[in-house]
Protein backbone atom coordinates (compact mmCIF):
# COMPACT_ATOMS: atom_id res chain seq x y z
CA UNK A 1 0.00 0.00 0.00
CA UNK A 2 1.49 3.23 -0.97
CA UNK A 3 1.70 6.35 1.23
CA UNK A 4 -1.12 8.27 -0.66
CA UNK A 5 -3.15 4.76 0.01
CA UNK A 6 -2.30 4.75 3.76
CA UNK A 7 -3.18 8.71 4.27
CA UNK A 8 -6.23 8.18 2.30
CA UNK A 9 -7.47 5.05 4.36
CA UNK A 10 -6.43 6.96 7.71
CA UNK A 11 -8.46 9.87 6.74
CA UNK A 12 -11.42 7.55 5.99
CA UNK A 13 -11.60 5.86 9.25
CA UNK A 14 -10.69 9.23 11.16
CA UNK A 15 -13.56 11.05 9.07
CA UNK A 16 -16.23 8.09 9.90
CA UNK A 17 -15.31 8.42 13.58
CA UNK A 18 -15.96 12.00 13.58
CA UNK A 19 -19.07 11.66 11.45
CA UNK A 20 -20.70 9.07 13.65
CA UNK A 21 -19.61 11.17 16.48
CA UNK A 22 -21.50 14.11 15.35
CA UNK A 23 -24.44 12.18 14.91
CA UNK A 24 -24.47 10.88 18.55
CA UNK A 25 -23.52 14.41 19.85
CA UNK A 26 -26.95 15.62 17.69
CA UNK A 27 -29.02 13.68 20.32
CA UNK A 28 -26.64 13.72 23.44
CA UNK A 29 -25.09 17.21 23.39
CA UNK A 30 -23.72 17.14 26.57
CA UNK A 31 -21.82 13.75 27.23
CA UNK A 32 -18.25 14.97 27.68
CA UNK A 33 -16.57 12.00 26.71
CA UNK A 34 -18.30 12.26 23.30
CA UNK A 35 -17.57 15.82 22.97
CA UNK A 36 -13.87 14.97 23.78
CA UNK A 37 -13.61 11.79 21.36
CA UNK A 38 -15.04 14.42 18.94
CA UNK A 39 -12.45 17.39 19.71
CA UNK A 40 -9.68 14.89 19.42
CA UNK A 41 -10.73 12.95 16.12
CA UNK A 42 -11.90 16.59 14.93
CA UNK A 43 -8.48 18.17 15.31
CA UNK A 44 -6.75 14.69 13.99
CA UNK A 45 -8.84 14.47 11.11
CA UNK A 46 -7.94 18.03 10.08
CA UNK A 47 -4.35 17.71 10.69
CA UNK A 48 -4.25 14.81 8.76
CA UNK A 49 -5.97 16.24 5.60
CA UNK A 50 -3.33 19.35 5.95
CA UNK A 51 -0.75 16.77 5.77
CA UNK A 52 -2.22 15.48 2.62
CA UNK A 53 -2.77 18.32 0.94
CA UNK A 54 0.36 19.71 1.31
CA UNK A 55 2.51 16.23 -0.31
CA UNK A 56 -0.34 15.31 -2.97
CA UNK A 57 -3.54 17.57 -3.26
CA UNK A 58 -6.45 18.85 -1.43
CA UNK A 59 -9.55 16.75 -0.65
CA UNK A 60 -11.87 19.89 0.50
CA UNK A 61 -12.16 23.63 -0.50
CA UNK A 62 -10.99 24.25 2.86
CA UNK A 63 -7.38 22.52 2.56
CA UNK A 64 -6.77 24.39 -0.47
CA UNK A 65 -3.76 26.45 -0.27
CA UNK A 66 -1.59 27.72 -3.38
CA UNK A 67 1.24 28.20 -1.25
CA UNK A 68 1.89 24.64 0.45
CA UNK A 69 -0.14 22.15 -1.39
CA UNK A 70 1.33 19.81 -3.09
CA UNK A 71 4.90 20.05 -2.11
CA UNK A 72 5.94 17.22 -3.63
CA UNK A 73 4.55 18.39 -7.53
CA UNK A 74 3.05 14.88 -7.59
CA UNK A 75 0.15 14.92 -10.48
CA UNK A 76 0.11 18.10 -11.25
CA UNK A 77 0.44 20.05 -14.97
CA UNK A 78 2.22 22.87 -13.17
CA UNK A 79 5.32 21.36 -10.83
CA UNK A 80 7.00 24.28 -9.08
CA UNK A 81 4.49 26.92 -10.16
CA UNK A 82 2.18 28.47 -7.83
CA UNK A 83 -0.96 27.46 -8.94
CA UNK A 84 -4.94 26.25 -7.26
CA UNK A 85 -4.43 23.16 -6.72
CA UNK A 86 -8.19 21.53 -6.65
CA UNK A 87 -7.21 19.94 -9.74
CA UNK A 88 -4.21 18.12 -9.02
CA UNK A 89 -3.97 14.51 -8.39
CA UNK A 90 -6.77 11.90 -10.21
CA UNK A 91 -10.23 12.14 -9.45
CA UNK A 92 -12.13 9.39 -7.62
CA UNK A 93 -13.49 8.30 -11.07
CA UNK A 94 -10.06 8.53 -12.39
CA UNK A 95 -8.58 6.03 -9.82
CA UNK A 96 -8.15 8.56 -6.93
CA UNK A 97 -10.02 6.90 -4.22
Amino acid sequence: MTQRSQMLQKISEISFAVNDLTLYLDTHPTDAAALNAFSKFSKERRELLQQYAEQFEPLCPDCVCPDTNNQSASNTPYPGERHFPWIDGPLPWEGGM
